[in-house]
């Protein structure tokens, strides 16, 4: 995994998914956020977004920028984000320090 000290981390197969998805978007900037829901609590979300907010961090990578919000922020500080295709599917993956709980299938989480 990346071991460079960010607000959110990726591994090399999180930023090959995303730079694989580049041709197919307007835009080179990706948003990682949470959102109320799921079956534990908060649930994650990934989209590509226009333009950044005035209160997202940006972590700017080679050919894209990571964008989280402020209220996302500390709910995914330290974590890392990771691209897996397994049996189950493809799928990004967040590893989370800051989560006490997570669901079965580890797409949501509790604080």
């Amino acid at each position: 995994m990346n071991q460079e000290s960010f607000s959110i981390n990726l591994t090399a197969s999180a930023i090959e998914r995303i730079q694989s998805l580049l041709p197919t978007n307007k835009t080179n900037n990706f948003r990682v956020y949470v959102t109320g829901g799921g079956c534990s609590g908060f649930q994650y979300g990934f989209k590509f977004d226009d333009a950044p907010e005035a209160d997202d961090d940006i972590i700017p990578f080679q050919d894209f920028s990571i964008l989280l919000d402020s209220l996302s922020y500390p709910y995914l500080f330290g974590s890392f984000l990771d691209y897996v295709e397994d049996l189950s599917g493809s799928r990004f993956i967040v590893t989370n320090p800051n989560a006490k709980t997570t669901c079965g299938c580890g797409e949501s989480f509790t604080i």
